[in-house]
């Protein structure tokens, strides 16, 4: 924990920023967690609406050694917002203005405490959308989805947020206002910056203005739910769906346990044999759709498959999404709590990784369940216990660090769009190379050189 603010740095935040400095506890509790359930207060926090309020909090802050730590709206489940070392949360919720949308550079230019909720409703009338769509989208912010390289179901035809990002405006923690990127779609003049500052956690530099790459909305767009015998087939059809040209711009992926819960608990209609589920949609135009379907549907047939459905209108495929919305709900009745984790496997490995988790299950005795983003290999694996029990707590974390061995040794890695935090910070070391985390520390002095940007988070201690 930092020490109290000095009273001079109090005095001077308080005269630059107002009313939106915060100091009385019950104001800062609010600023305290994130979806992790983690909570550490901080000692103060700033709501600041310009960037030059941002470089001058940052550079009043680097004066006394006082650590930053930048907010979105807290929707993260890694910890990487909660202020374990005290000091100053940023929120950006009061710069919220969407600054420009150019249609015909299919580019907005947006503040970071834009939700992206907000953006795509102002997107819609241009006939455009951001790709990014975590299941937070309707009140998580641009900057947060940014800060953590947010993906979603869209992720596997449209990418993710670093995939949809053309410059960023940021500031440093050594106060200084740097531009990344920029406006054109092609660019090759000097080093990536803008992709390097994406999935940062805020320990590079405060985003304060984001140039966003948009993509003209679909007119069409049609859903498939194929429901195989076991993993392994599922799997397979996964391959074969993403080697043939027609990418899906969505494919979802359930193991048993969850189609399981999904019928018995949600109501979905799926029959008893079932193993496993693949959610398929396809996008594009009202006249080659049937086209793009079909060959969806091909891909999708093969050795272990026992339906596969259509949806002719959005009522039939909301009906076949059902499933699947069915699916979180049911989770809560196996137990009050869960560790909800990202990893990433490549596509043909993704049978083994369930049934290692599977096999874990059994070993600590407790149910684990799959379901996520099949086309990127991008599974959350859902770890399910009794918080107010301390032996399920102590096998529930005991599980889920396992859980991040077996995606490693698979050649896979620890997050595919949650990020690291805290959550995760002590595997780095077993996902990337002492070299490469030496890099990575040397990056993070560049950018941060007094270390006061998100201290203890994404990168282990030395």
């Amino acid at each position: 924990m930092s020490a109290p603010l000095p009273p001079s740095l109090h005095a001077e935040l308080a005269q630059l920023l107002g009313d939106a400095w915060l100091t009385d506890p019950g104001e800062r509790l609010a600023y305290a967690y994130d979806n992790s359930r983690r909570l550490a207060l901080p000692d103060a926090v700033a709501l600041p609406r310009t960037r030059e309020q941002v470089q001058a909090l940052v550079r009043a802050c680097r004066r006394e050694r006082v650590p930053l730590v930048a907010r979105g709206r807290g929707t993260n489940t890694t910890g990487a917002s909660v202020p374990v070392a005290g000091g100053v949360v940023v929120s950006f919720e009061r710069m919220n203005r969407i600054l420009d949308i150019r249609p015909g550079d299919r580019c907005a230019v947006v503040e970071p405490g834009v939700l992206n909720g907000d953006l795509q409703t102002a997107l819609k009338p241009h006939g455009l959308f951001w790709p990014p769509d975590p299941t937070s989208a309707a009140y998580s912010s641009i900057g947060g989805n940014l800060a953590c390289n947010a993906g979603g179901p869209r992720a596997v035809k449209y990418g993710a947020s670093r995939d949809n990002v053309l410059a960023l405006t940021a500031v440093t923690g050594a106060g200084e206002l740097i531009v990344c990127g920029t406006a054109t779609t092609k660019g090759s003049t000097g080093y990536d910056l803008h992709r390097l500052l994406v999935g940062s956690e805020g320990t590079l530099a405060l985003i304060v203005e984001a140039s966003l790459r948009l993509t003209p909305s679909a007119p069409a767009r049609a859903a498939l739910r194929a429901v195989y015998r076991d993993v392994s087939s599922a799997a397979q059809a996964v391959a074969r769906l993403m080697a043939q040209p027609v990418t899906p711009s969505m494919l979802e992926f359930m193991d048993g346990q969850c189609v399981r819960l999904a019928r018995d608990v949600g109501g979905a209609d799926l029959p008893h044999e079932a193993g496993a589920l693949l959610m398929i949609e396809a996008d594009g135009d009202a006249h080659t759709l049937a086209h793009a379907l079909d060959a969806l549907k091909r891909a999708a047939a093969g050795e272990g498959l026992l339906s596969l459905d259509d949806a002719a209108d959005e009522a039939a495929r909301e009906k076949l999404w059902a499933a699947r919305k069915a699916l979180s709900p049911s989770l809560r009745t196996l137990a009050p709590g869960k560790i909800n984790e990202d990893v990433v496997v490549p596509v043909s490995r993704i049978p083994e990784l369930v049934d290692g988790v599977q096999s874990l299950a059994r070993e600590f005795d407790l149910p684990i369940v799959c379901f996520g983003h099949a086309g990127n290999g991008n599974l959350h694996v859902n770890l399910l216990y009794d918080p107010a029990d301390a032996a399920q707590s102590e096998r529930a974390h005991a599980a889920m660090g396992r859980v991040f061995e077996l995606a490693l040794a698979l050649g896979g890695t620890l997050s595919g769009e949650h990020g690291i935090g805290l959550a995760k910070r002590d595997f780095m070391p077993h996902a990337v190379g002492a070299q490469t985390l030496a890099v990575m520390r040397q990056i993070k002095r560049a950018f941060d050189p007094d270390g006061i940007l998100n201290p203890g988070k994404l990168l282990p201690d030395e």
